[in-house]
């Protein structure tokens, strides 16, 4: 091999005598092989393969993942549907696993994926999370609908494999990734690898179904030889952009600067606006993005906790990664509010109740679901109390502490070294006790100014804003308008000229009507054109923003006739889908269409990223 000359700024000159030397010693192949190890470090993607025999890449192979004759698949394609980033890390890690090996995979997001590319697949992987209650992830759902429609193809060529995230609080635990899997059988695919369901805590399973998958799919496998042989497949995955120095598992510190209720006196709810220092972090974000927050548990539950279990705070237990006390783990690495069904299971081995066991039965969905809103684990320890337990034990039942995530309501280019959140408390009484929210409660309670909260940057591709000559309108109620803050700051900064509408919704206008006096100056300013708002607790018939967008139907059909975009940002349950048929119905209205119509107007909005929600 040659030897190149090399920027001063990318390598020592010591480190490039050394690259050199390996260079010139490889055979063919194995530069390839090392290529993809490399790259897989600089994006902070990890994946440690142990004990395993070197594959080298096979020569030949095209750049649409289909290897020489005698190849183990044709046409290789990952797609993936996520909410958080989860699902995409993990089809990044695959694609840079089967590259490794020789294959050039194709890798897309279900939101980008064109449906009439579906009976030309060959070999289909597919990764996807679940949305709530069984719902596909809402940038995907109209892959789903066409997949589950008379649209889709027979697929009796293809070969395909499912990896479904989920969480299993809810009852339809992973059920995305089951339909999935159930109708690509249905057309006619045939399975190549078993589907695996993971939970929160998906590394493990992920990881040997990743390196599964890799034996069953790479040139190496057909030719009888392993990739992975016995070997351990380790992965830590980030969500995080490529050049973030700080993701989920190595949050940044962050600062409070200013915590304060934004509800005034008087007010049913307790809304709060906080704001965060992210100086020194490098960390980046954009109008749309959210926040993850690593909360800490309450440390008066930590205590009421480990008095029903009769254990000391300084019992020694063993995670994953360190040796720590039952204490700090209760405090900081395992969720101790909801139960959830993997502490029925394991409360119900440790107390022998029947009460529990019977709670487990597959017919007892219902149940199950009434007995986990009653009951956060201190009620269960306490209403099935165990002598003599061990502290090792008893974390087997709980899973592990997930971050939140909240909108971002602040643009960078206002408040370079700052981040800011609107976050609604959670408060409630359950048993006789007041509760709250885990991370609602943290900021409410104890993220006073100058203590540290541990955070990180999630994109969020699905919710983004449009160039500044394009017109916008964004519809929110509660906190679902602090997206919107962020993008009018941001379109202030530009001096964007694309008209923009808010419609707001809340309760009260004297008490709940968060960043008014924002609102009003934008109006001024003219960086917001327009603004509708509904409170729906100051008069006897009940209005909300869907009302205000009847009421305006033919204007906004005419912005939507411009080309606007339009983002729905707030609760999925109720607010998503009344949004979404008010919608359709003004379509009708304006424009003589039939419902099939408006929703199919609808569905060309989405495919065409004009229209985008942020629903929780």
């Amino acid at each position: 091999m040659s030897v190149f000359e090399f920027p001063a700024t990318a390598l020592t000159a010591e480190q490039w005598q050394q690259v050199n030397a390996l260079a010139q010693s490889l055979r063919p192949g194995q530069a390839l092989w090392l290529s993809g190890y490399f790259a897989g470090l600089d994006r902070g993607v990890r994946g440690v393969i142990a004990d395993a025999d070197y594959i080298p890449a096979p020569q030949g192979a095209t750049a649409a993942g289909t290897p020489d004759a005698g190849g183990a698949v044709q046409g290789l394609t990952i797609l993936y549907g996520s909410e958080t980033g989860n699902s995409a890390t993990l089809a990044r890690i695959l694609a840079d696993r089967v590259r490794e090996c020789g294959l050039q995979p194709v890798v897309s997001d279900m939101a980008d994926y064109k449906t009439r590319k579906l009976k030309d697949e060959q070999t289909l992987i597919v990764i996807t999370s679940t949305h709530g209650e069984g719902d596909a992830p809402q940038s995907a759902m109209a892959f789903f609908e066409f997949l589950a429609s008379r649209k889709a193809p027979k697929l009796a060529g293809m070969k395909y494999a499912v990896l479904a995230l989920g969480d299993s609080t809810y009852e339809r635990y992973c059920e995305a990734g089951k339909q999935i899997d159930k109708r690509l059988a249905e057309l006619g695919a045939t399975q190549i690898e078993a589907r695996v369901d993971c939970d929160v805590d998906y590394d493990e399973p992920a990881a040997a179904w990743i390196a599964a998958m890799v034996e069953k799919i790479t040139p190496a496998a057909s030719s009888g030889a392993s990739v992975v042989g016995s070997a351990r497949v380790s992965i830590e995955t980030s969500a995080a952009p490529a050049a973030a120095v700080f993701d989920k598992r190595r949050p940044f510190s962050a600062t409070v600067i200013d915590n304060f209720v934004l509800t005034g006196r008087g007010s049913s709810k307790e809304t709060r606006h906080i704001e965060l220092s992210l100086e020194e972090s490098g960390l980046t974000f954009e109008p749309g993005d959210a926040l993850g927050v690593i909360p800490h548990n309450d440390p008066a539950l930590v205590e009421a906790l480990l008095g029903a279990l009769s254990l000391n705070a300084d019992a020694p237990i063993t995670l994953k990664d360190r040796a720590t006390t039952l204490g700090a783990a209760l405090a900081t690495d395992f969720e101790i509010t909801l139960a959830t069904p993997r502490l029925i299971d394991h409360w119900a081995k440790l107390s022998g109740s029947a009460e529990l066991e019977r709670l487990k039965g597959e017919g007892e969905a219902e149940a199950r679901t009434a007995f986990l809103r009653g009951h956060h684990v201190v009620d269960v320890v306490r209403r099935f109390p165990v002598c003599g337990l061990d502290a090792q034990n008893v974390i087997a039942g709980l899973r592990p502490l997930q971050p939140r995530l909240y909108s971002i309501a602040s643009s960078q280019a206002v408040a370079a070294d700052e981040v800011h959140l609107t976050i609604s408390t959670v408060r409630y009484d359950l048993n006789g006790e007041p509760r709250s929210g885990v991370a609602s409660g943290y900021f409410a309670d104890r993220a006073e100014p100058d203590t540290t909260v541990p955070v990180y940057v999630q994109a969020n591709p699905h919710f983004r804003m449009a160039d500044d000559d394009t017109p916008i309108i964004m519809i929110g109620a509660g906190t679902g308008v602090a997206p919107y803050r962020a993008f009018l700051q941001e379109r202030e900064t530009r001096g964007a000229s694309g008209k923009s509408w808010l419609f707001f919704g809340e309760r009260n206008f004297r008490s709940d009507f968060l960043y008014q006096t924002e609102w009003q100056g934008f109006l001024k300013d003219g960086v917001l054109s327009r603004m509708n708002v509904a409170f729906s607790r100051d008069s006897a018939s009940k209005t909300y923003v869907q009302h205000k967008l009847r009421e305006q139907a033919r204007d906004v059909y005419a912005w939507l006739e411009e080309g606007a975009h339009i983002y729905v940002c707030g609760d999925a349950a109720n607010l998503a889908p009344d949004v979404h048929a008010t919608l359709s119905a003004l379509i009708q209205q304006e424009s003589g269409r039939g419902r099939a119509a408006a929703d199919e107007y609808l569905g060309t909005l989405q495919r065409e990223h004009r229209y985008q929600l942020d629903v929780y």
